[in-house]
């Protein structure tokens, strides 16, 4: 096990470019797979004729298959219907894809969760349906939603690394080269990528504590 060597600037500057990547992928995927997650929850929750069966169909069919498979999708079969995907383009729709059908189960759930007495008195005190759901559920439903998004973010977070397998240049990308020119640098720099990984999850976990405080 070589330290000094294995903590060389150039090695050190190589693997936080990887890492800038992978939060780079992963914010982006986290914003864009939110949002496809609350539209499709929603709208399952609302139980529109033909348009929620089909999403349910989707979500199921998306949750159940390997996020390596979509990923593998994304980059080499879309090409064969002429859309064409560099890797950081395809890991963010096979992550959007992925985990925005994760995060719609989420936000369907949490809808669910909420009294249907209160859904009821809102109505019975002059709000239409759009303004309960906006004012009634969707902020108590946030709320209990807060912890299972945030897990999901994390294992969104940590998914990127599956990436490799198409060279997209993040973090455990950058640290496999890294170890390949000396395997006496593999133990200082998985703890280092452990490190980096961990402080970014840590941070995500204590962001939703205070925000779920303040929702309180």
């Amino acid at each position: 096990m070589d330290i000094m060597h294995a903590f060389s600037a150039d090695n050190v500057r190589f693997v936080f470019e990887g890492f800038y990547m992978t939060l780079k992928v992963a914010a982006i995927s986290i914003v864009l797979s939110f949002i496809v997650g609350c539209v499709i929850g929603t709208i399952r929750y609302t139980k529109l004729p033909v348009v929620s069966p089909i999403l349910a169909i989707a979500v199921e069919l998306i949750r159940n298959l390997p996020l390596l498979l979509i990923i593998f999708f994304a980059r080499f079969a879309l090409p064969d219907i002429g859309i064409k995907l560099g890797p950081m383009n395809a890991t963010i729709l096979a992550l959007t894809l992925f985990e925005g059908a994760m995060i719609a189960e989420i936000v369907r759930s949490g809808l669910n969760s909420i009294d249907k007495g209160q859904i009821e008195a809102a109505r019975s005190s002059g709000l239409g349906y759009v303004q309960t759901l906006w004012h009634i559920v969707l902020p108590q439903g946030l709320r209990r939603m807060m912890p299972p998004l945030v897990s999901q973010f994390i294992s969104l977070l940590k998914d990127t690394s599956l990436a490799i397998v198409i060279s997209l240049p993040e973090l455990m990308h950058h640290a496999k080269i890294v170890i390949g020119q000396n395997y006496s640098y593999t133990i200082p720099i998985l703890f280092l990528v452990a490190i980096l990984y961990f402080a970014v999850n840590y941070a995500l976990s204590l962001a939703a504590r205070r925000m779920e405080s303040r929702l309180v």
